[in-house]
Parts: structure tokens; C-alpha cells; sequence
């Protein structure tokens, strides 16, 4: 078979339980699910990280964020550097990056790394032309919810985003085979969408978050989190209106994806294209009376990844119940696309498991988040609605302590190197609530599980701790001899 052309959508924040493919009774996402019954559904596909910049970082490298340090919004993916679109494109595929979605890269690696760039069409609606619905002392302000932003449809930059991918394929001559990475915003907050997008979603209908007393055994930051925003002011309407919200930011993502499908079937690819839609990490969404997400949060609501495939050579119809990673997705698409790797890297293609959903693939999944105290003077400073999180950050770093997850089928255990440890029963807790840690269940049977997950996350953490490029320098390098910088 010719190599496949590589579709790879990617919404921002996006929950998997968000979605109707995914077990939600109250989604409206017709193309998600159409995509999820045509291909392959990664029931437990694990994020590396629970914020935007090193997750994504993650998923183009292979790499887990402590194996280049890439655990900030700041420290981006260098030149020297591999990442997944730039192997595609030194292998003869013309690469396109719509949109103007900048925080992956350093300068320069975007344009390195691609044939197209940027937008074919501008958008017109800008954060200057945001409603707020509410003043900035009501409990829905504080909890990152702005309303309603109109009667019609809005050209922002995602809508921008997608446009410019559909003319992209309409108006490109290439004949070689195409990756095309869609990058978007939403549903990251605020929440805000216009009709009918806003009024989608009927807010009795809305499922009730975990309430702060169903966590037990939590880490540190949640309290805080609550105390500096208030969060404890949101009633449960309040909780509803923001969910509502953003299932109806969910649903305008699942109309632009439907828009894309039917661009690359219009196009004639239809047949000879993968498309992978994932994203980065999830949201809180009221759960624990939390919004957003938190750098050393990993709930599954912020690291479970709705990944689905399809496409030709990938399963219709499959669930995979393993565990999956998502930077299994870089070998996968090199494998499709008849490339070999130029570098060290951690994950394990999925081509096996679009034939077989029950193949072996892992027996377990690993994800990380936070950050050395000491490291306070390196996080990055933040404004606006996002003050009271970065201000946590640096008044008590150790409330973002480094955290290290190991997840089997039967077990989540949690490492904190600043807090307590964490332990969940995935079968009978599967929205880990309960730290068995916390509870009186702590006996010899409970020390042992913990001390052999542990051990596989020291063994994983030495595995993956660097990398050893491929590329030699010579021992001996001819030196110049003599003063530097004189006439």
C-alpha cells in the first residue's frame, strides 16, 4: 500500500469522557463518534503530562517530559531536536501546520518542520471582541466561565485554523503523500461559545461532578486552589452553566472536525488517510470543585486521552481496553508512513492493535507533573484569570511538587515528592477518589503493592532519564592553537 496521507487533530483540553464515543450521555458529537465506529478507540490511552505545552512536546518527540527537561510552557521544543513532523517531512512528505497555535516549537522549528504554516484565512473575531457576561467578582468569573458569545458564527483562530486546513487541501498540487497537524484552543477556558453552540446543552442534564468530599486522600493543592479562587462560591447551577458551556465548546470542535473529514473525503482522500484525533490533556470541570487544570494534577480527568484512528489498515469497529500512551503515537505514524526513527525514543507503535485490540502492548501506562521547588525562579509567570494558579506556583512551590504515576490494570499509584503517596483501586475507583493511602486498608497487602509499583517507577525513571543522540562527535576535534580575539 503507498503511504498513507496522516491527519492529526488535536482540541485542547478536551476530556475524554466529554464525548458520546466515550461512554457520555449527554454529548453532542456525531463526527467524534462516527470516526470512533469507522476506526479504533483507545479506551485507557494515557497523556504524559496534564498541561498544553509538555504533553504536546511529548506526543511530537517520543520523549516523557523529564528526559530533556521539558516541563514548562516555556521550554519548547530546539532545533537540535527531533519531533515527528519534521521526520515526515525529511522523508518526502509535504507537512502543513494550519493555524497560528505557536506554543510547541521554538522559533524557527515550526517552519523547519513544515512545507505550510500560518493561515489562509484570517480570523476576524480577536479577544478583543470577547463578551463577559459577568463582572469579575462573580463566582463564574472566578470560575474562568464568560457566557455567551453571540447569535452567529465566529471567525476566531481556530475557526481560522480549520478553514485555512480545508483550502489547504482544495488548493494544494503536491503529489506527495500529506501530514497535516490541526492544532486547536478549545475547549481550553474560558468557557465561551456563541449559538447554537451555547444553548446546545440543557443544564439539568448535566452530570454532577465529584463533589469535594468524594475525594479522600488528595494532594495539597486542591485546597488551595479552591481557597484563592473561591471555588467552594460555585453552587451546583454554577457548576452546570460552566458544563453546559463546555460541551458546547465540544460540540463546535466535533462540527469543525466534520467539516475537515468531509474536506479530505471531497478531496479524494478519503481512502488513503489516517487521521488520529487525541489531545493533550483534559479538564477538571467542576470535579473536586476544581476548573482548569493544575501542572502536578493526575486525575484521569486531566491525563486520560480520548485518542481515536481510522483509516486504511486500522480496525473498525475496536475498543482497546490496554494501556496506551501517547507518545506511542510518533512510532506509529513513522511505521505508517515507512520510517525508520533517527532517534531514541519511548513509545510502541499501535499498528499491532489496529489488527488486534487485544494484543500485549503495555502493562502499564506512566505520566508526570510538577517541578523541583528549588526550580521556583524558572516557572513562568501568568496574569489575567490565570493570576491566583501561577501565584500558588510561587508562593508554595511545594504544592507543584515533581509527581510520577504508574497505572496498571489494577492499580494507580502515585509518587509525590513534596506530599504524600497515593494508591487507587482502578476497578473498584476508576475515578481514583479514594487514596487507599488515607484510609485504615494500609496493611501489609497494600505496602506490598505499593513498594512493587515503586520499584517500576525507579525502573522507569532510570530507563527513560536521557537520551544518547545518534549522532557522534569526534573525540579528538582539531582545536586552534594559540590566543583567541587578537589582531
Amino acid at each position: 500500500m503507498p503511504r498513507p496521507n496522516l491527519l492529526l487533530f488535536t482540541p485542547d483540553q478536551l476530556r475524554a469522557d466529554a464525548l458520546g464515543c466515550f461512554g457520555s450521555q449527554v454529548a453532542q458529537t456525531p463526527n467524534f463518534d462516527a470516526l470512533a465506529r469507522r476506526g479504533t478507540r483507545f479506551h485507557s490511552a494515557w497523556s504524559q503530562h496534564p498541561v498544553c505545552g509538555p504533553s504536546r512536546v511529548s506526543i511530537m518527540t517520543g520523549w516523557y517530559p523529564h528526559t530533556a527537561g521539558h516541563r514548562t510552557l516555556d521550554h519548547l521544543l530546539k532545533p537540535w531536536e527531533p519531533n515527528l513532523l519534521r521526520c515526515l517531512k525529511d522523508a518526502g512528505y509535504d507537512v502543513a501546520v494550519p493555524g497560528n497555535r505557536g506554543d510547541v516549537f521554538a522559533p524557527g522549528v515550526t517552519e523547519a518542520s513544515t512545507d505550510f504554516c500560518g493561515n489562509l484565512v484570517e480570523p476576524t473575531w480577536t479577544w478583543g471582541d470577547m463578551r463577559i457576561a459577568v463582572d469579575e467578582t462573580h463566582p463564574l468569573y472566578r470560575g474562568f466561565w464568560f457566557g455567551s458569545q453571540g447569535d452567529g458564527p465566529r471567525l476566531d483562530g481556530d475557526e481560522a485554523t480549520v478553514q485555512t486546513a480545508i483550502r489547504w487541501l482544495a488548493e494544494r498540487t503536491d503529489d506527495r503523500p500529506w501530514a497535516m497537524w490541526v492544532p486547536l484552543l478549545a475547549p481550553h477556558p474560558p468557557f465561551m461559545v456563541e449559538e447554537p453552540w451555547f444553548s446546545m446543552h440543557d443544564r439539568a442534564d448535566m452530570p454532577a461532578p465529584l463533589t469535594v468530599e468524594a475525594g479522600l486522600g488528595k494532594p495539597g493543592f486542591m485546597d488551595e486552589y479552591r481557597s484563592r479562587y473561591g471555588w467552594n462560591d460555585l453552587t451546583d447551577g454554577y457548576l452546570a452553566e460552566i458544563a453546559a458551556t463546555y460541551h458546547g465548546m465540544v460540540s463546535r470542535v466535533d462540527d469543525q472536525l466534520g467539516r475537515l473529514l468531509a474536506a479530505v473525503d471531497r478531496t479524494g482522500h478519503g481512502e488513503d488517510t489516517v487521521t488520529f484525533c487525541f489531545s493533550d490533556h483534559g479538564e477538571y470541570l467542576g470535579d473536586y470543585r476544581l476548573v482548569e487544570k493544575w501542572p502536578s494534577g493526575l486525575d484521569p480527568s486531566l491525563v486520560r486521552n480520548p485518542l481515536v484512528a481510522a483509516g486504511p489498515g486500522v480496525g473498525e469497529h475496536k475498543v482497546v481496553f490496554g494501556e496506551v500512551e501517547m507518545v506511542d503515537l510518533l512510532p506509529t505514524c513513522l511505521e505508517l508512513a515507512g520510517i525508520e526513527a533517527g532517534h531514541t525514543h519511548f513509545g510502541r507503535s499501535l499498528t499491532g492493535l489496529f489488527a488486534d485490540p487485544t494484543a500485549p502492548h503495555r502493562d502499564a501506562a506512566f505520566c508526570e507533573g510538577g517541578f523541583n521547588p528549588v526550580d521556583e525562579h524558572l516557572l513562568e509567570g501568568a496574569g489575567w484569570i490565570y493570576r491566583h494558579k501561577s501565584e500558588i506556583q510561587h508562593d508554595l512551590p511545594h504544592l507543584v511538587g515533581k509527581a510520577e504515576c504508574v497505572r496498571t490494570p489494577e492499580w494507580s499509584y502515585v509518587y509525590r515528592h513534596e506530599e504524600g503517596d497515593e494508591l487507587y483501586d482502578r476497578a473498584a475507583d476508576p475515578a481514583e477518589t479514594t487514596n487507599l493511602l488515607a484510609t485504615d486498608r494500609v496493611g501489609d497487602d497494600v505496602g506490598a503493592v505499593v513498594a512493587g509499583l515503586r520499584d517500576r517507577l525507579l525502573a522507569w525513571l532510570v530507563e527513560t532519564s536521557d537520551v544518547i543522540p545518534w549522532e557522534s562527535d569526534p573525540r579528538f576535534p582539531e582545536i586552534p592553537q594559540g590566543w583567541r580575539g587578537q589582531a
